[in-house]
């Protein structure tokens, strides 16, 4: 199956008025920039506080747009064929709702704090073992991302895993109705986002939306390390796997771990026999995400020795975690996000790396913490001298925290250095930095970290 939408079918779905379309015309893509438009796309105005795409409807149909969808309100857009709607993000997850529902096959459905994006990249390849998978591109998770991934989905494809995120209530379960997955993964409750979710309780009440949407003969798959989630696993109405590495209890666990400067290994024992698994990727962080994709793996009677191989093919994307080779030093790019747990993640791999040199950690302020911001930073000042780095450098006004963690945990005040901003820094890090220094780069997305990392490849 191909794509079956016609004008008639999508003001069916998203009860909006065609308008100067023809009701027959199918759909060949779907868009929300009016740049990326192709010939018989539908083109979807949507508005933002600092946006407006109704003031592009016009370049929509000029670049081959065949029908666009417009908030009534807007106006009639006199001789555009249009679909009008009441609210066109609403009209968006409605279409992709129905177009979801046009396909037989199994989704995997992904959220958590943390490691959502390695997860699905993990499960992916677990899955295309057997199967012809479609997945989230890159980490578009949000209510928009979404449906433009579920729209890209064709009769060739077998199964579908699908990435969830949120800043508040009520997103997840938004997300879900239109993933009707059969399998939710849950990675971990963290504090990502806690200052509009008031708690941890509160987060994981938010992420254990996903269940709205599951199918009822669905399975729930959990870390079982993580004490929320563990607490309510008896408490979830559909099959619940857990996985993990100190908890006894769980249904899969990692054992006789090592690890490595590039990777890691590890058992795990199914139906009685012991499989060794081995990660390209270093942390214990991905050890997680490796047992949640077996488990994924088994519930779709995937061999475990397949599911072995699919797992050896992860390799991280190139802002998380990868490990880039100049010509004076190796620096760890880790610059998509920032959390206390994330931190940790970093600071363990760069722990585990050899290296002549010094171990250097540039971190910047981790965003949206909310009340407990001040406490998580100070926190993370003192995992950077528990994981023996060398040198800090931070940036911004909140990372100056983990600055002072470190002081109080007896970091000699020598080897920590403070800046406002990245320009700041990039004019001193020449004299900061040594050769054969190996640098971890890590901050919040907001804090654009990469450019530090471009300043120093470009040296």
């Amino acid at each position: 199956m191909e794509w079956i939408l016609t004008v008639q079918k999508i003001a069916q779905a998203t009860g909006g008025v065609i308008r100067n379309c023809d009701k027959d015309e199918i759909i060949k893509s779907v868009s929300t920039d009016s740049r990326s438009i192709t010939e018989g796309a539908l083109f979807f105005a949507l508005s933002g506080e600092n946006f407006n795409g109704h003031r592009f409807v016009a370049n929509a149909v000029e670049s081959g747009a065949v029908c666009c969808v417009v908030n009534a309100d807007e106006g009639d857009f006199p001789k555009m064929p249009t679909i009008a709607v009441e609210d066109t993000h609403k009209a968006l997850r409605d279409l992709a709702a129905y177009y979801r529902s046009c396909f037989d096959i199994p989704v995997v459905g992904i959220t958590g704090s943390v490691g959502k994006t390695s997860t699905k990249e993990m499960i992916s390849c677990v899955l295309s073992m057997d199967y012809n998978t479609h997945k989230t591109n890159k980490n578009f998770n949000n209510e928009i991302g979404l449906p433009l991934t579920v729209f890209d989905l064709s009769g060739r494809h077998e199964i579908m895993v699908l990435e969830m995120g949120m800043s508040d209530f009520g997103e997840i379960s938004r997300l879900t109705a239109i993933a009707k997955p059969d399998t939710a993964v849950i990675t971990n409750i963290g504090v990502s986002h806690i200052e509009h979710l008031g708690s941890q309780q509160g987060i994981r009440q938010a992420k254990f939306e996903i269940l709205e949407g599951l199918m009822p003969d669905g399975a729930v798959i959990l870390n079982g390390d993580d004490p929320l989630l563990w607490e309510a696993a008896g408490d979830v109405p559909f099959e619940t796997l857990c996985f993990g590495i100190t908890n006894p209890n769980c249904d899969l666990i990692a054992r006789n771990i090592r690890t490595y400067s590039d990777g890691s290994a590890f058992t795990v024992k199914v139906d009685g026999t012991e499989y060794t698994i081995v990660l390209q990727a270093p942390g214990q962080h991905h050890i997680y995400n490796a047992l949640a994709a077996i488990l994924v793996g088994l519930r779709y009677n995937i061999d475990m020795e397949k599911i072995v191989a699919g797992i050896r093919k992860f390799l991280p994307d190139e802002l998380r975690q990868s490990i880039v080779e100049l010509r004076d030093y190796r620096v760890i790019k880790d610059c998509y996000n920032a959390s206390p747990t994330s931190m940790k993640s970093g600071l363990e791999v760069l722990s585990l790396q050899e290296t002549e040199g010094r171990r250097v950690a540039i971190l910047a302020d981790m965003l949206e913490l909310g009340d407990i911001s001040d406490q998580a930073h100070r926190e993370v000042g003192g995992m950077v001298k528990r994981f023996g780095v060398d040198c800090l450098v931070t940036i911004g006004e909140k990372a100056a925290l983990i600055a002072e963690g470190a002081l109080d945990n007896g970091m000699p005040r020598s080897h920590i250095y403070r800046f406002a901003s990245n320009d700041e820094a990039e004019k001193m890090l020449r004299d900061i930095l040594k050769k054969d220094d190996l640098i971890l780069i890590k901050g919040s997305r907001g804090m654009h970290l990469e450019e530090i990392a471009d300043a120093i490849a470009a040296w």
